[in-house]
């Protein structure tokens, strides 16, 4: 079974220090995502269908909403793992600030022997609890990531480029307000697909053109949004989280956290520090 070391929340994301031993479903993030390997056997990670090697000398980079999945390379025991999660907000002004695009210039970087050491750092820092001095060494590695996957295709400038393009067409904004009512709703689609004036399989279609996931994906990552927000901030009972969610039984909620985070909900309540100026 995976297990979460620590999981710290602060104003850009969250940072994580998994040891993964177990596949992850294919899902999505609203935000930037990057993966380290602090130790251990290689994964993979398939990021819009194409598989890329994390590994010592090579993180993986992941933009908003773009589907990716995890292949562990030791089933055993398992990897330890550095992931970082980039807000949307923070992601945006990241971008604005180094006058890139609002996503990663390529799914990998290498690391030279700074950011390795970097890694290393962080992942010390969060397995002693000394939450204190994660935020800046996590910032400065969250930079030089989001710079370095430029590189190779700018000189590590992306000039004239802007924000991914806003979804345009009014049924399906139609459609994201009504998913976010209805969240907990297990036949939301269906109904969504009707309220918003389209047929279900012009629905999926529409939806897909515009956003680049399928609806249910959306759909679970709001689910799963939803989910850490309580289990972070609120002292709601793990049962009681997935019911309001939609999900029949806490065994069920269990089972699509952990196909999509790697560790089960109390594992990640238990783990998770807050800075103080989250």
């Amino acid at each position: 079974m995976s297990t979460a070391i620590a999981v710290f929340h602060g104003a850009f994301g969250r940072a994580a220090l998994y040891r993964l031993n177990r596949p992850l479903a294919p899902h999505a993030h609203r935000e930037g995502h990057l993966i380290f390997l602090v130790r251990g056997a290689a994964g993979s990670v398939a990021v819009d269908g194409v598989r890329h090697v994390v590994h010592p000398g090579q993180s993986i980079a992941i933009s908003p909403w773009q589907p990716h999945d995890f292949q562990p390379g030791d089933f055993g025991e398992g990897a330890l793992f550095l992931t970082l999660y980039i807000k949307p907000r923070w992601f945006e002004e990241l971008s604005r600030a180094m006058n890139q695009a609002m996503r990663f210039g390529a799914p990998t970087l290498k690391l030279d022997a700074e950011m390795r050491g970097r890694v290393e750092r962080i992942a010390e820092i969060l397995a002693s609890g000394h939450q204190s001095t994660a935020l800046a060494e996590v910032t400065g590695l969250t930079r030089a990531a989001f710079d370095r996957t430029w590189m190779p295709r700018f000189g590590g400038i992306a000039a004239g480029l802007g924000p991914a393009p806003s979804v345009r067409d009014f049924r399906i904004r139609n459609a994201l307000a009504l998913m976010n009512e209805r969240v907990a709703d297990v036949c939301a689609l269906d109904r969504i697909a009707r309220d918003a004036g389209m047929s279900r399989p012009h629905f999926y279609k529409l939806f897909r053109q515009n956003l680049g996931v399928t609806p249910n994906m959306y759909l679970n990552t709001l689910r799963l949004e939803r989910s850490i927000d309580r289990l972070v901030w609120s002292s709601d009972a793990v049962t009681s989280i997935g019911l309001d969610l939609g999900f029949a039984s806490q065994a069920s909620f269990t089972r699509f956290f952990s196909n999509n985070v790697g560790i089960a909900p109390t594992d990640f309540r238990r783990c998770s520090m807050v800075s103080a100026a989250a």
